[in-house]
């Protein structure tokens, strides 16, 4: 298991990625804190871990929130003893729209929460990483490959970007290792929700669809959410102790950076 003995914080635990991430994390061996704002999905993978003898624990946060997030740092260091991972992967979308039409308050909350946020949970953490360890910010192909109607989601995400290499130049020092996965599609349930509108505004099968957006990547599928998640608890393990200050693709091939 690549996080046996690892303590790992994971905020944005919601149905897809965030869910997933943090119950691959506990089957790998890790202690699992979860961080959201709803606490439905946390229950839950609470369960479904415990059942599976692992150990993960659920802490209502909103990461705009300050006293929030300290609770949720203070639940993994009170009940695990330290911190040793963290991956940010909250966010906020602000709806697709052209980004000059995109509603000034929307724009600002997704900053709030997917820049402003992550920081916040990582000024928390580093203090208590005092044996090195591992951040990972979640970022998406939308900074790479523009495309309309995603422009406030990924201006907010480039910068998490920018400031996951300032991270990491700046937290070296201290053992710790920040690094970024960006993914593309995930077939999750955002996607299968986008699969039926889109299918339905068409007036083509929602597998038209799908096989419209496979057919972009060489591996010729939509990537789920499962998947993409083992890149990141990759990044997280001592099996990648070399790494800092990279950025893995993560999209099936459909993306490749030169």
């Amino acid at each position: 298991m690549i996080l046996e003995g690892e303590v790992v914080i994971v905020s944005g635990v919601g149905a897809g990625l965030g869910a997933k991430l943090a119950a691959r994390a506990a089957a790998e061996g890790a202690k699992v804190v979860m961080a959201a704002r709803s606490t439905q999905v946390m229950d839950q993978v609470a369960k479904e871990v415990a059942a599976a003898g692992g150990e993960a624990v659920g802490v209502p946060c909103d990461v705009r929130k300050a006293e929030d997030v300290e609770r949720v740092v203070g639940t993994a260091v009170e009940r695990f003893g330290r911190v040793t991972g963290l991956v940010n992967s909250a966010y906020s979308h602000p709806g697709f729209h052209d980004l000059l039409a995109t509603p000034d308050k929307q724009l600002r909350r997704s900053m709030d929460i997917i820049l402003h946020g992550a920081l916040g949970m990582t000024r928390a953490v580093v203090p208590h990483m005092t044996d090195g360890g591992s951040i990972v910010n979640v970022g998406t192909m939308s900074t790479r490959e523009p495309m309309r109607g995603e422009g406030g989601y990924a201006v907010a995400k480039a910068a998490m970007g920018c400031a996951s290499q300032y991270l990491a130049l700046e937290l070296g020092d201290r053992g710790i290792r920040v690094n970024q996965a960006v993914l593309g599609w995930l077939d999750g349930p955002g996607v299968r929700f986008y699969l039926t509108m889109t299918a339905q505004q068409r007036g083509v099968t929602e597998q038209e669809v799908y096989d419209e957006i496979a057919s972009r990547n060489p591996l010729g599928r939509i990537p789920t959410d499962d998947a993409c998640a083992g890149a990141i608890l990759f990044l997280l393990s001592r099996l990648a102790s070399e790494v800092t200050g990279a950025v893995l693709d993560v999209n099936g091939g459909e993306h490749m950076p030169s």
